[in-house]
């Protein structure tokens, strides 16, 4: 059997860990914090395409016990006009509707389904170094501790140690946005936004992009996209709520929507990050040890995939495992199956950001088509082989 290292316990790690241990992987997985709510101040939301991964490997109930769903989404002109409202996704399945939630609340509930699996996840093991060989790979952490294993599947995110000896010169850049994220209960809101459940609304603003839902409990979620130079990490880690929304709140009186009332009434659930992206062309894998996730294409949030694309990852790889003879045609067939699709997202959301026109594709907004799109369910359907239909594809096209 098999033994993979995994390095992060964050969404694309945990994911990854029970997709491998339902393809036959023996997987432990190796989290550098010491618990699973890390970023527990940002929300995200679950896409379609990232909820159906889920229900590949089994893990639709534990997701859904958290956050709500999302039916729709409804388009404010910078006047608080509507110009669309239209379905969000697979929006009639229950399994597949988007999802709203927070970000620990994810990593949390992913977590407890792995150790309920048996899968096991060491905690405050923050990794140092890989060492990889013809025969096995080694992990060395900042304890002093080492473990060996057959792969390496690095998903420690957007600072990635196993990126950095894959590509040391690689260093993940600003893509020219600033996102503040907030959370507030306020009753009045709440009250004046009765009926609003499982609807997402986007703001179209003169200078910011906005976006709020409101929770089943009447808990307004928002997130702000605001252009601008890259903030300091010692601007970050010093800024306070009352700070972040003293800054941004002008920017949203510009216009006459919602954004700046849901904004004016959050008091200390606010935080504000850099948009950053890892460069398309980024070595993914060496030998034994491979990057997902953030690790390897993280995005700018614009398009709101970085989860359901990590999502995907997960599934498609442990499938490639499974089905390919051999771990470099396994990671071979990945890289070929999920770059195009991935570096795609990060192109188009790059340019979302940084208020660059994308170029035509076919369909707009939520429902534009992005690169493997028509494959997806076939990719991720856990009874559907890979290595079968690369193999029956075209000659010279099999991964090499």
């Amino acid at each position: 059997m098999v033994h993979t290292l995994v390095i992060g316990g964050g969404i694309a790690g945990t994911a990854a860990a029970l997709a491998l241990h339902k393809a036959g992987s023996d997987v432990t997985v190796y989290e550098a914090h010491p618990d699973a709510a890390e970023d527990i101040g940002a929300f995200l939301t679950l896409a379609s395409n990232g909820m159906r991964a889920l229900a590949q490997i089994d893990a639709s109930a534990a997701v859904t016990a958290v956050g709500f769903p999302l039916r729709s989404m409804r388009v404010l002109d910078d006047t608080g006009a509507t110009v669309a409202h239209v379905p969000l996704g697979e929006a009639g399945d229950p399994l597949l509707r988007y999802r709203c939630l927070h970000r620990g609340e994810l990593a949390t509930a992913l977590q407890a389904e792995a150790v309920r699996r048996g899968i096991g996840i060491r905690h405050g093991a923050r990794l140092s170094s890989v060492q990889d060989t013809p025969d096995a790979v080694t992990a060395h952490f900042t304890d002093g501790s080492t473990v060996t294993g057959d792969l390496l599947v690095g998903a420690d995110g957007l600072n990635s140690v196993v990126r950095h000896g894959l590509a040391p010169a690689v260093r993940p850049r600003y893509a020219g946005q600033r996102v503040f994220y907030g959370c507030t209960d306020d009753p009045l809101l709440a009250e004046e936004n009765a009926g609003e459940s499982e609807r997402l609304t986007m703001v179209r603003g003169s200078g910011t992009a906005f976006g709020y839902a409101v929770s089943p409990a009447g808990e307004t979620y928002w997130f702000a996209r605001v252009a601008g130079e890259q903030l300091a990490a010692e601007e970050i880690a010093d800024g306070t709520p009352g700070h972040w929304r003293e800054l941004l709140l002008p920017l949203l009186r510009r216009d006459t929507t919602p954004a700046a009332g849901v904004v004016a009434v959050t008091t200390d659930r606010l935080m504000v990050t850099n948009t950053m992206e890892i460069p398309t062309g980024t070595p993914w894998r060496s030998g034994r040890v491979l990057t997902i996730g953030d690790a390897a294409h993280a995005a700018s949030p614009a398009t709101g995939q970085g989860a359901s694309m990590a999502l995907e990852d997960a599934v498609v790889l442990a499938k490639c495992l499974r089905d390919a003879p051999g771990t470099e045609a396994a990671l071979s067939l990945y890289e070929s199956l999920r770059r195009p699709r991935v570096e795609d997202n990060v192109t188009v959301s790059g340019n979302i950001s940084r208020g660059t026109p994308p170029p035509p594709r076919p369909g707009r907004g939520v429902h534009a088509s992005r690169p493997g799109d028509d494959d997806l369910v076939r990719h991720l359907d856990w009874h559907t082989g890979l290595w079968t239909e690369a193999e029956d594809s075209t000659p010279g096209s099999r991964p090499h």
